[in-house]
């Protein structure tokens, strides 16, 4: 499949697995949430307007505030979720109802922050972005510096606040943890696949475990060379960098080569570059 078709259909997966979460579990539980779809439900307590159309209108809004102030760019890769969200929410809408699997606010909320984070972290990983409320953080990001996350946290308990004059407290603190679960998730998608683990080695058998890692594990490696702070000697460090399945061969090898080496192991949340 053409990579700019597979980016697509992902994305349509992605805003299709929001829209499902939003319609069945946010709002036949009348449950609070931030963003573009938390602001729709204000909108439509005081004034009726279905949730669909608004956010059919909020979201062509950001996107032209998102075209106007971060580039034609970032235009192209939004226009499809401006558009295709609302379509498939008001479908989804149609088909569930007011139908609930469950009455038990934790679980609507638990599984509905689980299927939103899932949804925006595929949408990113195919290089777009879900618009409405993603673009005013990005926005204030560029001009004044605020780091989007926290600017998307600032924004949600706005919108979170707003609710609060006709949502039970108890609703708008689920809406808190609907957001918490959402961005949790998120972050796991975003990483998801890409975590390695990278192996620092001091040992006085560095040759020998280097060229073990290079033709056992098929790894490559790099050579550090530093000097003990005790004694002050010269020493080498062998420094590599393996996938999670690997670590434990890794880990093994370097033992029976020598089971005094000094190893020092730390996660890394992604590797780019020959092999990865």
């Amino acid at each position: 499949m053409n990579a700019k078709l597979k980016d697509l259909f992902w994305v349509l997966v992605g805003n299709s697995i929001n829209a499902f979460a939003v319609a069945f579990f946010i709002l036949p539980n009348d449950l609070s949430m931030g963003g573009g779809t938390g602001i729709s439900l204000i909108v439509n307590h005081f004034f009726n307007i279905p949730i669909s159309a608004f956010v059919l209108i909020f979201n062509i809004i950001m996107f032209l505030i998102g075209a106007a102030f971060l580039g034609k760019k970032f235009a192209v890769t939004t226009a499809i979720s401006t558009f295709y969200y609302p379509f498939i929410l008001a479908v989804f809408q149609k088909i569930i109802g007011s139908y609930s699997v469950t009455d038990d606010i934790f679980l609507n909320t638990f599984f509905a922050g689980l299927l939103m984070g899932l949804s925006l972290g595929i949408v990113v990983r195919a290089g777009a972005s879900t618009g409405g409320m993603d673009i005013p953080p990005l926005v204030v990001n560029k001009y004044f510096g605020v780091p989007v996350s926290a600017a998307m946290y600032v924004f949600g308990l706005i919108i979170l606040a707003v609710q609060f004059t006709f949502k039970d407290a108890e609703k708008i603190l689920y809406g808190i943890v609907l957001i918490m679960i959402n961005s949790l998730v998120l972050d796991k998608m975003i990483v998801l696949g890409k975590q390695r683990v990278e192996l620092q080695i001091i040992s006085e058998k560095s040759e020998e475990i280097k060229r073990a890692i290079i033709e056992k594990v098929g790894r490559g490696v790099t050579m550090i060379y530093g000097e003990t702070g005790y004694m002050g000697e010269k020493c080498d460090i062998v420094l590599t960098v393996v996938s999670n399945r690997q670590l434990l061969k890794t880990e093994r090898i370097v033992k029976s080569i020598d089971p005094g080496s000094f190893v020092i192991i730390n996660s890394v949340k992604e590797v780019a570059g020959k092999g990865f």
